[in-house]
């Protein structure tokens, strides 16, 4: 009996060896590569580096038992039921440039082309089925890409926050060669090992900037993390992007929680015509990781943003509240604040100077107010 429990003990560890073995070998490529020599040597001269890896200046906050059962309490309606509405597209689309100057084009989540004062800019672009390092297990897109990504027009840049899945795609990444991209501290070490050459790479620290033609791209900071694998958390910085043309200013959140600095970032560069604030995949267990609606409003206001533009949501299940949600509650405070507020389907274009009527689209399905499931940020004194 002794000897048959041991078999089995043995055979059950093999068996997780081999699982463990193969999940490293098939994700390897995905997982990216580490910073080296010069690389590594600045990113330690970063304010932002602490001892062996990238912090923030206001610690995130986590809830690891609010965590556990936050997940056992997984909203019945998280995911959608039925068709997403979208609005499909094609190169066509854009063969006409935006006559205020500005014009955002929403594909789900993150992932955005921003056409400002005659520059194309692509946000964290994910056009993988899955936001994961493998193609049989992880979140699955909702829909199919709103537009080929060859069908894409000539983009001129594209800027990565941070190199979480649902940011950094390594097969949109290869498919995007040839572009300029702009990262944050260390992420260049992924796009390098994936085969885009070092010229057309520029990294940028906190308030660090390059330019772009006529563009100014500025990193600024966010309140996030990073990590690829499980031995790599911090070792890539976020960050957040403003973006300085002539006639128009952009601010792109990434992923972020509510912190001091926003106010500076509004100082030193506002006031923007938009900002694209993330509000989907929060839960109040770690609210310092996600800002959530009624803070993504407040981050607005904290930019001085003419026009608040809900993204993050849409196209994912991340988190465990209902997948309409964040936008009910963005919309409702946006509304109870008299901020500026667009709505558009993913896929469809949008000029914040001369925005369509918000349209309700989404469906009317069950979700928590703020009173019943508040995302409060720490450490905002």
């Amino acid at each position: 009996m002794k000897r048959r429990l041991v078999r089995v003990v043995v055979s059950l560890f093999a068996a997780c060896a081999l699982v463990a073995a193969l999940l490293i070998v098939s994700g390897w490529q995905a997982f990216g590569h580490g910073a080296t020599g010069e690389r590594l040597a600045r990113m330690r001269r970063s304010k932002q580096w602490q001892g062996s890896h990238f912090e923030n200046p206001q610690p995130l906050h986590n809830d690891a038992w609010g965590s556990l059962v936050g997940f056992l309490d997984v909203s019945p309606v998280a995911s959608p039921e039925a068709e997403v509405p979208t609005v499909q597209g094609d190169a066509a689309r854009f063969q006409t440039p935006p006559p205020t100057g500005l014009r955002i084009t929403w594909f789900g989540h993150s992932t955005t082309l921003i056409e400002l004062d005659g520059v194309k800019v692509l946000t964290d672009p994910v056009f993988s089925e899955r936001a994961s390092p493998y193609s049989f297990i992880g979140p699955t897109r909702w829909y199919a890409p709103l537009i080929p990504l060859a069908e894409l027009p000539k983009v001129d840049a594209v800027i990565i926050s941070h190199d979480h899945y649902d940011h950094l795609d390594e097969a949109t990444v290869k498919q995007l060669k040839g572009a300029r991209f702009f990262v944050a501290l260390g992420v260049a070490a992924h796009l390098e090992y994936w085969g885009i050459p070092a010229a057309d790479i520029t990294e940028l620290d906190w308030w660090e900037e390059a330019t772009l033609g006529p563009l100014r791209v500025v990193s600024t900071p966010s309140r996030h993390a990073s990590g690829r694998q499980v031995l790599d958390q911090g070792a890539t910085l976020w960050t957040s992007w403003s973006l300085i043309g002539p006639a128009h200013r952009v601010w792109y959140s990434g992923d972020t929680g509510l912190f001091p600095a926003m106010r500076d970032i509004g100082e030193k560069y506002g006031p923007f015509d938009v900002a694209m604030v993330e509000i989907g995949q929060y839960h109040r267990a770690w609210p310092d990781w996600h800002i959530g609606p009624e803070q993504a409003v407040k981050a607005s206001q904290l930019v001085r943003a003419q026009t608040f533009f809900p993204i993050h949501w849409g196209l994912f299940t991340l988190a465990m509240h209902g997948w309409t949600e964040p936008i009910e509650r963005a919309l409702a405070e946006a509304t109870l604040q008299n901020v500026n507020i667009v709505t558009p389907k993913p896929g469809q274009s949008v000029e914040p100077g001369a925005p369509p009527p918000n349209e309700r689209w989404w469906p009317d399905v069950a979700w928590q107010t703020r009173e019943q499931h508040p995302i409060v940020s720490t450490q905002m004194e």
